[in-house]
């Protein structure tokens, strides 16, 4: 992914005024008090924004940072989970019809599903499970799903279509050359393009 010229802070800002409803702080490394403090911030903007502050793997900080949290496969599981953050929102990652239909029997208010497309934000991604396959896997869950994986402007219509309640993207939100302005204009394209 290229490299934003700007603090996420900032970058969560343009993104909130966008009109974003979901934000999720993505870091898979360990934590240095420079990242929870960062987190802090975006948490604080989040909640003045009325929008939802998720956190990737971290039960721990959700629970300091009354964050929801997001599951994947090797984190928690959700029950355990549950214990450590209440009844804040938990998302789990699925990428078969196997793991989506054991999040189906957990207590989880959301799926995310895929990679839907191939992804360069994983080192060793899961099978792409396609447009097709959203399709097909949608109607076996009634949580609300999260399409992951590949997603860019040019696909998020047929994403969409196929069943996913939203998307989530990483590069396909940052341009090519990623200032502020630049930022501000990907994002209020994603937000008229996605917008129900």
């Amino acid at each position: 992914m290229r490299p934003l010229q700007f603090s996420l802070t900032l970058a969560t800002e343009v993104l909130l005024r966008a009109g974003v409803k979901i934000l999720q702080y993505r870091h898979k490394e360990p934590w240095t008090q420079a990242e929870y403090d960062e987190a802090v911030q975006i948490s604080r903007l989040c909640r003045e924004a009325g929008v939802l502050f998720v956190l990737n793997d971290r039960a721990d900080y959700a629970r300091l940072l009354g964050a929801a949290l997001h599951l994947g496969q090797d984190d928690l599981p959700p029950l355990a989970a549950r214990r450590v953050i209440g009844d804040e929102v938990i998302g789990f990652s699925a990428h078969d019809r196997i793991q989506l239909e054991w999040a189906n029997e957990e207590r989880v208010e959301y799926v995310s599903l895929g990679p839907i497309f191939s992804t360069s934000s994983k080192h060793n991604p899961d099978p792409t499970v396609g447009v097709l396959g959203l399709r097909e896997l949608r109607a076996l869950s009634t949580k609300s799903l999260v399409a992951i994986g590949g997603i860019k402007l040019e696909n998020a219509d047929d994403v969409l279509a196929a069943g996913a309640d939203s998307v989530a993207v990483i590069s396909g939100l940052v341009p090519g050359t990623c200032d502020r302005n630049a930022f501000r204009r990907r994002a209020e394209e994603w937000m008229a393009r996605t917008r129900g």
